[in-house]
């Protein structure tokens, strides 16, 4: 009879490797496309990441287009500009302050919605924690799948709710480049907090 250790499956390190330990966060890029169809395949992995009551509120816009980036970076202040002009593509994860709608079909078993429907510190408090939770999980699916990620926070996100969110239902939580890095713009990996700098077991 096989131990229990034995029966739980883990990754590699090859696997390992590739999500964390040698996955990086790119600023430059090589001029190769990110197909309509990778970007389905990297849906099909990352929606089943785990969220509050199932509700899954961020929504993916994905910018592959000139003219579709070229929407964007007005908002971007000007170092960022370049990083997603040459991206092969753009994520844009946002939010939906009326995700609950969708909880009849994502969580049957219990009336989720009403937790929600008239709690709008608590739409936005979940919608902001999942669609931030669901943007790593997206992370994680792309790497997994060959892409390289430059995750980014430096944007105006009134300007680029305007131009992409107008009617004010979703709202920005990130933006998240997606594409085929350039090593060769590569700085040396900065550190990271030890464990006894960051947790504790009690």
């Amino acid at each position: 009879m096989s131990s229990v250790q034995e029966d739980i499956k883990k990754l590699d390190d090859s696997g390992l490797d590739l999500l964390f330990r040698e996955a990086r966060t790119y600023y430059a890029w090589q001029p190769k496309p990110v197909t309509d169809e990778l970007i389905h395949e990297l849906y099909e992995l990352f929606k089943y990441g785990p969220t509050s009551a199932n509700g899954s509120p961020a929504r993916i816009l994905f910018l592959t287009s000139d003219e579709a980036k070229a929407r964007l970076l007005p908002a971007l202040p000007p170092l960022n500009v370049e990083k997603s002009r040459t991206a092969g593509a753009v994520a844009i994860i946002a939010y939906d302050l009326e995700f609950y709608e969708k909880l009849p079909k994502l969580f049957p078993h219990a009336d989720a919605r009403s937790w929600f429907a008239n709690n709008p510190a608590l739409v936005q408090e979940t919608a902001v924690r999942n669609s931030a939770l669901q943007g790593a999980y997206l992370m994680l699916a792309a790497r997994s799948l060959g892409l390289d990620c430059g995750p980014m926070s430096g944007f105006d996100a009134e300007k680029l709710n305007a131009e992409f969110f107008p009617d004010g239902k979703w709202k920005v939580n990130f933006i998240c480049n997606l594409g085929y890095g350039d090593p060769a713009s590569l700085f040396p990996r900065a550190p990271r907090l030890d464990f006894e700098e960051a947790c504790a077991i009690i």
